[in-house]
């Protein structure tokens, strides 16, 4: 079996035939590929102009819902996701739109992919087990096997433990059963025994399910190694059994077993596994096979991950407690009683006729930077956009912020305002933070309305940040210095 496997760049225009091209498709199997990547929500069209070919970011407004199947010079087609596709014999490696170089980017996708790992379980998010294409439910393989293959990294390998009570054994002493059923000797006015009843609780490595599921974390391992994909996500083969799924029996007999086991099990962790075990062996499709269909480990909200990994490592101060900033001057007394810093920002306040609701949500900044330093209080306003920025000189103004965005980041400062004056904070910054595939942070410039601006509202200035080094801090756990930014 030939496996074709591509890097494909996010929001990058493709011809139909250059996807045909690509994966090596007919004309019957590139129109069957192209329907099932948009029917998961991955694959985009758009109308084939000019200007549609030099965009760098795809809006809702400029979606084009027509057949994919029209000729190839009618329509482009765009990636709007980030991660790993497999259909078939077909792999697919989308990677961030700010990666521009020409080569295979494997080493920048490697982190990629750690990254959305530790995103997911930063928020507890569970990999959907299954997809929706068409009108069936269909397996989604590749989140089933990391599924397993991080269980196991995490809680390691089922095992039903057994429970033996021993005579003077190595365990913990059952003093109530060593007492009702052993002679004691007094010794000095003490009871003393010399039996003592023990407890010790030994695996059973030899268990049915103990052993499926090393032969299912093998078979899993092995259908990543076979795909290339096992050294991009930076794992080790897993070499746990010898043996075989049909060693097990046949599939509605291992079924079976697993239900049954299911119904016995009150640990949470292990109905879970029990449960991912059930979902992948009641398809006997593997990763690579023709008639799989379309397995997906990403995501189609990379600008959320850039977001997160941005207010973690400058140490967004969004829940502090206002008192716990650091400050120079004693917290006001309106603001005592506030938990949080983003509660000080105003909620929507309807009035009917007869009644006054106020609305639960308000405007929430992405970042914010407050403390004291240098002899000075200062307050940063940081907001991190997933945009590709061109703004040099002979080129069209292309990937920026729209003017929503940069409303909204003067209303941010608008509704600090009062805070800021009440604690004489004069160094007051406004910023959108974009990524780039650079290496070193760039000030590029800034963005201005003339209106806010005399009003006395900072201008937005505009940062560049080396993506690579901002998930390498995201992974670490460490933080950057907001001083780096030089606001």
């Amino acid at each position: 079996m030939k496996i074709i496997s591509r890097f494909i760049r996010e929001q990058q225009r493709y011809t139909k035939g250059d996807l045909r091209h690509l994966f090596e498709f007919d004309e019957t199997g590139i129109s069957q590929f192209i329907e099932k990547l948009k029917n998961c929500g991955v694959l985009k069209t758009v109308r084939h102009t000019i200007s549609q070919k030099e965009l760098s970011d795809l809006t809702e407004e400029d979606i084009e819902t027509a057949d994919a199947s029209v000729g190839n010079d009618e329509l482009l087609f765009v990636f709007s996701y980030v991660g790993l596709i497999t259909t078939g014999s077909r792999i697919i490696k989308v990677f961030p739109k700010y990666i521009l170089s020409e080569n295979g980017p494997a080493v920048q996708m490697k982190q990629v992919l750690r990254v959305l790992e530790k995103y997911v379980y930063s928020k507890e998010q569970i990999l959907p087990l299954f997809h929706n294409s068409g009108d069936d439910k269909n397996h989604n393989l590749l989140a089933v096997i990391f599924s397993l293959i991080s269980d196991y990294h995490t809680y390691g390998i089922y095992n039903n433990s057994e429970d033996i009570t021993e005579i003077n054994g190595q365990g913990s002493v059952l003093w109530q059963k060593t007492i009702d059923e052993s002679i004691a000797m007094v010794c000095r006015r003490r009871p003393c025994y010399m039996e003592l009843y023990t407890k010790r609780t030994i695996d059973n490595d030899m268990d049915y399910f103990n052993r499926l599921h090393k032969c299912i974390l093998t078979e899993c391992s092995g259908q990543l190694e076979m795909s290339g994909l096992l050294e991009l996500l930076e794992m080790e083969p897993l070499r746990l059994s010898e043996e075989e799924l049909t060693d097990f029996g046949e599939k509605e007999y291992i079924l079976d077993r697993l239900r049954s086991e299911l119904n016995i099990q009150f640990d949470t962790g292990k109905q879970h596994l029990l449960r991912t075990l059930c979902t992948y062996i009641a398809r006997d499709k593997k990763l690579m096979d023709e008639e799989q269909g379309i397995s997906m480990y990403g995501t189609t909200a990379f600008h959320m991950i850039w977001e997160h990994a941005c207010a973690c490592v400058f140490q967004n101060q969004l829940d502090t407690p206002p008192d716990r900033l650091g400050l120079s001057c004693p917290l006001a007394e309106k603001y005592q009683n506030i938990s949080r810093l983003s509660d000080i920002i105003d909620r929507p306040v309807w009035y009917g006729y007869d009644t006054v609701q106020t609305a639960r949500r308000t405007l929430i900044p992405d970042l914010i930077s407050a403390g004291h330093r240098q002899g000075r209080d200062y307050f940063y306003i940081l907001d991190a956009k997933y945009y590709l920025l061109t703004l040099e000189p002979d080129q069209p103004l292309r990937g920026n912020p729209g003017v929503e965005d940069v409303t909204k980041q003067y209303l941010y400062q608008l509704a600090f305002c009062p805070f800021l004056e009440a604690h004489h904070i004069s160094e007051v910054k406004n910023c959108f933070l974009l990524p780039t595939e650079g290496t070193e942070i760039i000030e590029k410039g800034y963005v201005r309305m003339d209106m806010l601006h005399t009003a006395g509202l900072q201008d937005i200035q505009i940062r560049l940040l080396p993506a690579s080094m901002i998930f390498d801090h995201y992974l670490a756990g460490t933080h950057l210095n907001i001083s780096l930014l030089r606001l």
